[in-house]
């Protein structure tokens, strides 16, 4: 985003988003719903080496969470068949230190192409501890602040969505052009 609030879209998610990913994998570990918090939560109590997840091979600022998924729902349905334990905290580690480690290195990667001062994360993604953390630390190193909304907010995508189109709104010349219009299907 430029000091207009222009915004220019560098990648996104191309299958499962990561809130999605973590639902589905806490479905697979029976752990709940919304899954991130749990997941978030199973993390410090967990071994992130625990299970070796390749990162997808995508574009270079694009995600693929699907694949990430598939690895821990593939491992858990191998251990069901062989009748084998494994502790749930180091699978659930182990996802999210993966996805962590992806959003940002790209995010990083970003960044310092576009020479940025700040990084903002929003959506339920910014409420992980782990990601705040992580971000905040490698961001950090390089000069650069990370900013996100506070806990209660981080869920509420109308809120989100309400201030981008504030700003959309305050810096739009021609309103007609800026926004569609109510007959929009």
């Amino acid at each position: 985003m430029d000091e207009n609030h222009n915004f220019t879209n560098m990648g996104g998610t191309l299958d499962d988003a990561v809130g999605e990913s973590c639902d589905k994998v806490a479905r697979v570990l029976g752990i709940g719903y919304p899954g991130g918090p749990v997941i978030d939560k199973m993390y410090y109590k967990g071994d992130r080496n625990f299970l070796q997840i390749t990162e997808p091979k995508v574009g270079e600022y694009d995600f693929s969470f699907s694949g990430i998924k598939t690895a821990v729902i593939n491992f858990v349905n191998q251990m069901n068949m062989k009748k084998q334990e494994f502790v749930k905290e180091d699978l659930a580690a182990s996802f999210l230190g993966t996805v962590v480690d992806i959003l940002c290195k790209k995010t990083i990667k970003a960044a310092k192409e576009k020479k940025v001062k700040t990084i903002i994360i929003a959506g339920g993604v910014a409420a992980n501890s782990l990601l705040r953390s992580q971000l905040t630390a490698e961001a950090e190193k390089l000069g650069i602040k990370v900013c996100y909304p506070s806990m209660v907010l981080c869920t509420d995508n109308a809120a989100m969505i309400a201030e981008a189109a504030y700003y959309k709104l305050i810096n739009c010349k021609d309103k007609k052009s800026c926004f569609a219009g109510l007959d929009l299907n």
